[in-house]
């Protein structure tokens, strides 16, 4: 796992800001966006709990102080990057397909995965580059059909950002077409807490 973590990072470091065109005036586009309304703690998705089994190193069950990332004009382009670069080189596949399971977590160390494959190494990588795990949170949303799918929230200093692998842009959550079920807490990440207003969770989480 930590070599495609390393690559990709590598990678980033390399191209730069060509790995995609974002400008300054790109930054204007989100301006501010609002924070979703968290319920109280739900229970945690299969697929996190399996992942933390195979990872236990990254899954530590501490207390922390909540964060946000401050974001400038040159942050939201780093963000933008990494959440390209993922999209663009991973490629997507159906667990089922990928590991003969309905529902695993991992991270697309052989380069391909699905949605939460994406979401974790963006967060893995936005990690490595500083950002506070705090303020990076693995969602479980609906789309319009009733499927389930996942993204990373990105809380910031102007609102929450989604970062969707059918998307390379760094969208508003109240922008993205899926009804929010539940997310990590800011406060413990083995922690998942509900989002108003609630809706039944999906058995499993896809695309």
């Amino acid at each position: 796992m930590l070599g495609v973590v390393s690559k990709a990072i590598m990678a980033l470091g390399i191209a730069g800001a060509a790995l995609v065109a974002v400008d300054a005036k790109s930054f204007a586009g989100p301006e501010t966006a609002t924070s979703a309304s968290i319920g109280s703690e739900t229970s945690v998705p299969y697929g996190w709990v399996d992942f933390c089994q195979r990872y236990r190193g990254e899954c530590q069950d501490d207390e922390t102080e909540a964060q946000e990332v401050e974001l400038t004009g040159a942050v939201y382009r780093k963000i933008a990057r990494i959440n390209a670069w993922v999209n663009k080189n991973i490629d997507p596949v159906s667990d089922s397909d990928h590991w003969g399971s309905v529902d695993q977590w991992d991270y697309p160390g052989d380069g391909k995965g699905d949605c939460e494959d994406f979401a974790l190494l963006k967060r893995r990588m936005l990690i490595e580059e500083g950002f506070p795990r705090q303020a990076l949170l693995l969602t479980v949303v609906k789309e319009k059909n009733g499927d389930g799918h996942s993204v990373l929230t990105v809380k910031t200093s102007r609102g929450e950002f989604v970062l969707d692998n059918l998307s390379d842009e760094m969208r508003p959550w109240t922008r993205v077409p899926y009804r929010f079920v539940k997310r990590q807490s800011q406060y413990n990440q083995n922690a998942w807490v509900a989002i108003a207003p609630p809706t039944s969770a999906p058995l499993y989480v896809s695309r």
